[in-house]
């Protein structure tokens, strides 16, 4: 039995996620300080924290909904990723490893909201 939040692998691996976009974002021109790499921020820092707020709710629909915008906040990270390398902010090795993270980060949530709906 789980003791808390911190021992999920997602929500270890949202933060992983977290760590990565905040180094990706420091490289980008000053100009995208407050655009895009704040927008990043934001969805990456989403994920884990939506993750740990659904595990301490009381009810199972409540943790589903909070994984759901979880999901939809790696998504839009996922847009971002491709949008940065698309205008060339970043390394193309940085962002595509980066990528390959939220990919599977975004498979193991869906793992994670298949389980708990089949216990319903």
């Amino acid at each position: 039995m789980l003791k808390g939040f911190r021992e999920l692998r997602v929500w270890q691996a949202g933060m992983e996620v977290v760590e990565d976009v905040y180094r990706l974002t420091k490289q980008f021109p000053q100009h995208e300080r407050y655009a895009l790499a704040n927008q990043m921020q934001r969805a990456a820092v989403s994920v884990p924290s939506n993750i740990a707020e659904g595990y301490t709710r009381d009810h199972r629909r409540e943790y589903l909904q909070f994984l759901s915008v979880a999901q939809s906040s790696l998504a839009e990270l996922d847009t971002q990723l491709e949008i940065a390398g698309r205008l060339g902010y970043g390394k193309e090795d940085t962002l595509h490893e980066l990528q390959e993270k939220v990919t599977g980060l975004q498979r193991q949530l869906r793992t994670l909201r298949n389980r708990l709906k089949s216990k319903e």
